[in-house]
């Protein structure tokens, strides 16, 4: 860890980075924020870790959680919502044995995500799964689209 963070650090410093670029950069190294990071980095520029973890938790696109191999996202937004964009949610979960309140199955394979809009209204439900928009989505469809990722493991 500590030679990615010195990796970070050296970056922050040569491009007069700020603390969002410091999150950033440990997300992209290990796909999530972990709190040993954020303490070290905080000792190491003397920033409390509160202000990484007040800018962690206020933006969407960081995570304090380790996530999944396959990354599924779900439109909730009122046409997919319309459409059933619910019912698949709750399939998926279930069928990946996601517990309530969590978001990535135990053995890291799966994150199941909900957002607000994908912009792709025009073909609800939307669901995209590894940066791949897939629209028109069924019950049916999202679980051979899970079989699939399954046989790629």
């Amino acid at each position: 860890m500590d030679e990615v963070l010195d990796k970070i650090l050296e970056n922050y410093f040569e491009n007069d980075g700020n603390s969002l670029t410091i999150l950033q950069d440990i997300e992209k190294s290990y796909g999530y924020i972990p709190e040993d990071a954020v303490c070290r980095i905080s000792r190491k520029l003397d920033i409390p870790p509160s202000r990484f973890f007040g800018i962690a938790t206020f933006y969407s696109q960081f995570h304090l959680k380790p996530r999944g191999k396959h990354i599924i996202t779900v439109c909730r937004g009122t046409p997919c919502h319309v459409k059933g964009s619910e019912k698949i949610l709750n399939r998926l979960q279930m069928e990946l044995d996601i517990p309530r309140g969590e978001d990535t199955s135990e053995d890291l394979h799966f994150s199941v995500e909900e957002v607000n809009c994908v912009g792709a209204c025009g073909l609800s439900p939307v669901v995209v799964i590894n940066s791949q928009v897939q629209g028109q989505m069924s019950i049916n469809r999202m679980i051979e689209e899970i079989n699939k990722l399954r046989a790629l493991d």
